[in-house]
């Protein structure tokens, strides 16, 4: 008696099911509308800025901020240059850009290695939680303390600003330090004390060149806040002829009158360093960040 065999087709897998049934993604229709409708906000602004510094002063005030330049000159930067004596405020802004990042990548760093390494000690451990409290203390609330205090010690000037940005910055610096330190191995100090080698060159050999990520993305957010930053050189710095660029634009302001041409190219040379710093520095930011979140 013969059997007869039967080849019973395969069934699909329930995984190319799933493929199938979800293999054309979906529109996030809102989240899209929403992602445009800030992206014109930034764009449109910004074409505004580049396209009235290049015009002259009868384009500048026809009402038409949306024309092209034409003819495209340059003379409102070299205005723009004279009455703000960009070069002097330039480089004092880098000044105290310089100092702010370095310094909050260094103490913050130190700050945080100190917490992390002696966590089951009470002192660390509270020093933690005081530097994290500091995030909620904005600095208007102090800033006529700080004023005075300024003014006591002599540092009404550009390095007294550098040193209040890495002061007020140190908290969140800090818990970004942290979080970071956190998933670096205890192992690898072990084995180097083990070596011979002290706290110090544990710190400077080992663990702040792998904060290398970090330290970027500290020192990106310090940059920018440095460079932008009004409120702070406004208040300390005594002297006018020491304030940094947003400053001196503020000052200058009313010898622009109704060149707005001039004013809007005083406005972007003081904002492009910090926008080509920005995109070319902007991957560091992601990865710093993702790097410390997950142990």
């Amino acid at each position: 008696m013969s059997t007869a065999t039967r080849t019973i087709p395969a069934k699909p897998s329930a995984t190319r099911k799933r493929r199938s049934a979800g293999g054309q993604e979906r529109t996030n229709w809102p989240a899209t509308a929403i992602l445009a409708a800030c992206t014109l906000g930034v764009l449109v602004p910004l074409y505004v800025t580049v396209s009235m510094a290049f015009k002259t002063t009868g384009q500048a005030v026809d009402g038409n901020a949306f024309s092209l330049p034409s003819p495209l000159t340059f003379d409102s930067f070299v205005q723009a240059w004279t009455l703000t004596n960009f070069s002097r405020g330039f480089a004092i802004s880098v000044f105290v850009s310089v100092i702010a990042v370095v310094g909050e990548i260094v103490v913050s760093a130190l700050a945080a290695y100190a917490i992390v390494r002696n966590w089951d000690r009470r002192l660390f451990r509270w020093s933690f939680f005081y530097l994290l409290a500091a995030m909620f203390i904005p600095f208007p609330v102090v800033a006529l303390p700080q004023i005075q205090l300024t003014g006591l010690v002599g540092l009404d000037n550009p390095l007294g600003v550098a040193i209040l940005h890495i002061v007020f910055a140190l908290a969140f610096n800090t818990m970004l330090f942290t979080a970071f330190l956190r998933s670096i191995p205890l192992e690898l100090e072990e084995s180097m004390r083990m070596d011979g080698a002290g706290t110090w060159q544990v710190f400077w050999r080992l663990i702040f060149p792998l904060l290398g990520p970090m330290s970027a993305t500290v020192g990106i957010f310090a940059f920018i806040a440095s460079w932008n930053d009004f409120m702070m050189p406004s208040l300390i710095i005594s002297d006018p002829e020491m304030q940094t660029i947003p400053v001196l634009q503020k000052i200058f302001q009313t010898q622009f009158s109704n060149s707005y041409n001039v004013a809007f190219a005083s406005y972007l040379m003081a904002m492009a360093p910090a926008i080509v710093v920005y995109l070319f520095t902007q991957r560091w930011v992601m990865s710093g960040l993702t790097q410390g979140a997950v142990k």
